[in-house]
Parts: structure tokens; C-alpha cells; sequence
């Protein structure tokens, strides 16, 4: 056999091989680099994370920010579920109770909790005594909603009081998703003014996504110069403000246990099957 052939046959083996290893290399680093990050949380064991920030929003509401092991850290929570948060009462004795972040897996490094204390509540108590350095013991994820984008046209959200964390987070999610087309459509009960939870973040969700975010606040005490829903949350609200019935929409409801009866009697009056509605 020639030898200039032979030659010519093993520098074309070389760079071939090179080749080859070059881009194994490459596949290699794209799925590490695209591989999701693994999640902080334990399903089964709860695990303590500490408190950097507390920012007080009103007198009985306040924004808890807790640090993840590594600023690339994230929580690892899927989208409309939520954690369950150990603590201890005024007399001492343990408490857990579920609790939603406000934040997505796109924030690295923390997670947010706002959470509202009333005088009585036995978790309240516990976050009312935190201070920046203490840590909260947490388990999770929790929650029986699964979420995919584009599983349906539109959402129908209504929600009373601390029950909008869970819709903050779906919406947030949802609007800042680019492929993500669903519309969402929020309907937000308090007794007063004062009582509105993120109402800076709705505000700025529908300012930045007009044509997918619309919401429509209902007071039960409202101030004077009110342009909002007054009262209970209504079939004529919801019918106004909500997607009318069908296949490829979905009404989520998550408040206190009276308007969530109240809620699921008017979604069924009004036609709405039991797979059309989710209760958080």
C-alpha cells in the first residue's frame, strides 16, 4: 500500500477522532448546562433555612427572605405547590402549616415568604418572633396542582386574603414564561384596603402584561374613592370578570373555608364542572 496514502489515511483518522471527542465534549457540557438544577427542598425530611431579610409591608404582614445554600441555589418547588413550614407557638408546643413562596426557581439563591399574622394564629406566632439569622425548618414540596404551559386557554383565579399566594405564583410564572400564551384573569377579596397582599406586584404583573393579566380587586370595607367590587365576591362578578364555562379553561380558588363554599356553589351554579375548578 502507498505510503503517502497510509499517511494521508491516519491524519484523516486523527482529525476524524477529534472531531468526534470535540463534540462528545460539547453534548457533554450543553446537558450539564442545561440540565435543570437540583432542588433544595426534602419531601420527607425538613430542613432548616436561614433568615437574612424581614421587611415589614403593613402591621400585621411582612416579607420573609430566606437564604438557599449557594447563591446558584433553587428552592426546586413546581409551579402552584407548597411547603410546609415547622415552628412553635406561644406556649411552645410544635405547629406546621403550609405556606406558598412568592418566588419562582427563576429567583436564585433565596426564597420569599410574605406571610400575614393574625393575634391568634399559632404560625403567626412563630413569624412574628423571627428575627434575620434565626432559620425556618421546611418539607416539601406539597400540593396535588400540576401545571404544564399551554395545558389550557385561560385561568380563572379567585382569591381571599393570604389565599393569593398561590395565584401570585402560577400568574408570575405563566406571564413570564414567553412561550406560555394563557390568559389569566384574577378576581382579589380583603375587607379593607390595607388587607391587599402584593398588591405593588399585581399592579406591576398588569401594567407589564395588559393583554394577558387582568385583575379586579373586592372590598368589603372599601374607602371612600373606591372603583372596585364592594362586598362578597358575586355569580355576577365572576361571570363579568372570569372565563364563561369551558373545556380549555380552569377557575382556581384558594381563601378562607366560608368563601370557598360560597365560591364552589356560584362556579357550579353559573356551569362550571368539577373539572373545570381546583381548590388549593
Amino acid at each position: 500500500m502507498d505510503m503517502e496514502f497510509l499517511q494521508s489515511l491516519d491524519v484523516q483518522l486523527l482529525v476524524g477522532g477529534a472531531v468526534a471527542l470535540l463534540a462528545i465534549l460539547f453534548g457533554a457540557a450543553f446537558l450539564f448546562s442545561s440540565k435543570k438544577p437540583k432542588g433544595c427542598l426534602d419531601p420527607e425530611n425538613f430542613k432548616e433555612f436561614k433568615l437574612v431579610k424581614r421587611a415589614q409591608l403593613s402591621h400585621n404582614v411582612a416579607k420573609f427572605t430566606f437564604a438557599l445554600p449557594a447563591p446558584t441555589s433553587v428552592l426546586g418547588l413546581p409551579i402552584g405547590q407548597h411547603i410546609s413550614c415547622r415552628g412553635k407557638d406561644s406556649q411552645g408546643e410544635e405547629v406546621i402549616k403550609p405556606y406558598t413562596p412568592t418566588t419562582l426557581d427563576s429567583d436564585v439563591g433565596h426564597f420569599e415568604l410574605v406571610i400575614k399574622m393574625y393575634p391568634q394564629g399559632r404560625m403567626s406566632h412563630h413569624f412574628r418572633e423571627m428575627r434575620v439569622g434565626d432559620y425556618l425548618a421546611v418539607k416539601g414540596p406539597k400540593g396535588r396542582f400540576r401545571y404544564q404551559p399551554g395545558q389550557v386557554r385561560a385561568f380563572g383565579m379567585i382569591a381571599g386574603g393570604s389565599g393569593i399566594t398561590p395565584m401570585f405564583q402560577v400568574a408570575r410564572a405563566i406571564l413570564e414564561n414567553p412561550k406560555d400564551k394563557t390568559k389569566v384573569h384574577l378576581i382579589y377579596a380583603n375587607v379593607t384596603y390595607e388587607d391587599i397582599l402584593l398588591k405593588e406586584e399585581l399592579d406591576g404583573l398588569a401594567a407589564q402584561y395588559p393583554d394577558r393579566f387582568k385583575y379586579y380587586y373586592v372590598l368589603n370595607q372599601p374607602p371612600e374613592s373606591w372603583d372596585g367590587g364592594v362586598g362578597f365576591v358575586s355569580k355576577e362578578m365572576i361571570q363579568t370578570h372570569c372565563p364563561a364555562p369551558a373545556a380549555d379553561i380552569q377557575i382556581l380558588r384558594c381563601g378562607p373555608p366560608p368563601m370557598n363554599k360560597a365560591m364552589a356553589a356560584h362556579l357550579e351554579a353559573l356551569g362550571y364542572a368539577p373539572e373545570m375548578q381546583f381548590q388549593f
